[in-house]
């Protein structure tokens, strides 16, 4: 990716974006300098971090299918979207329903960018600015587009959103407000990295403070069962999210499953 051309926005080249250092340890090419080194320095302490990235968009997939074919959500607000390629949300879920209607969300202009040239001709999906760290002017603005009417049932996709939030900006509390705003039969699809009592999330989480991306927290089961309070938890629940039903495409065995969780809740 040519840095200059990459920045049509105010954009600080010499600082990693989650984004693009995620599309990095998927194999993409929408990154700059700043992300590799954020990424190999991850991947130095845990040689396979991409295995987790990938573990990540793969439990994405099979949530949005089962919410689409098997709970009947039509309705997707995905926070913290990321950059959209191949597989991405609007895909999955479209390929289930074409009528399902999508709206993403993130902060970084690029991803906005991005998203809103491949959106340009699709009247079933949009692309908004917003910040989980500031949840009500966030659904404010998803509901002034009016793709999503959120008096009706709709899913909230948080994938691999809440670890980038550091302890003293509440993610708890931020959390809560976005089940606030649930209707009931709503749902929530939450993912995170884990910490399992092993050194590896110890490690990889220091790489992940310092190394120069400057977020990502591994927090305990306990802290995570926290995110999901008042839902109802579907089947399997709260677990790896290699565990979380399973299909032919999820790896069996990967040396990095106990390090990232995810499960999907519904509001009763």
């Amino acid at each position: 990716m040519d840095e200059e051309s990459a920045a049509p926005f105010d954009v600080d080249l010499t600082r990693a974006s989650i984004a693009r250092v995620y599309d990095y340890l998927l194999g993409g090419k929408e990154y700059l300098d700043a992300d590799r080194r954020a990424a190999d320095a991850m991947t130095n302490v845990v040689p396979e971090a991409g295995d987790i990235a990938r573990a990540n968009r793969r439990f994405l997939r099979r949530g949005v299918s089962y919410l689409v074919r098997e709970a009947g959500v039509r309705q997707i607000l995905d926070i913290g979207s990321g950059l959209p390629g191949d597989g991405n949300v609007k895909e999955v879920a479209q390929a289930a329903d074409p009528d399902v209607r999508v709206t993403y969300v993130d902060n970084d202009p690029i991803v906005l960018a991005h998203a809103r040239a491949m959106l340009a001709t699709d009247e079933r999906t949009a692309a908004v600015p917003g910040d989980l760290r500031r949840p009500d002017e966030l659904f404010d603005r998803v509901e002034a587009m009016q793709l999503l009417d959120l008096d009706e049932p709709f899913a909230v996709l948080l994938s691999g959103v809440v670890h980038h939030l550091a302890d003293d900006e509440d993610p708890g509390g931020l959390v809560a407000a976005v089940r606030a705003r649930l209707c009931p039969g709503s749902y929530l699809l939450l993912s995170h990295f884990l910490d399992d009592d092993e050194p590896r999330a110890r490690a990889l989480e220091r790489a992940c403070l310092y190394g120069g991306l400057g977020s990502g927290r591994f927090r305990t089961w306990t802290e995570l069962h926290g995110y999901f309070d008042g839902l109802e938890l579907v089947e399997p629940g709260l677990v790896y999210a290699n565990d979380w039903r399973p299909d032919a495409s999820t790896p069996n065995g990967s040396p990095v499953t106990t390090l990232y969780a995810g499960g999907v809740g519904r509001k009763p």
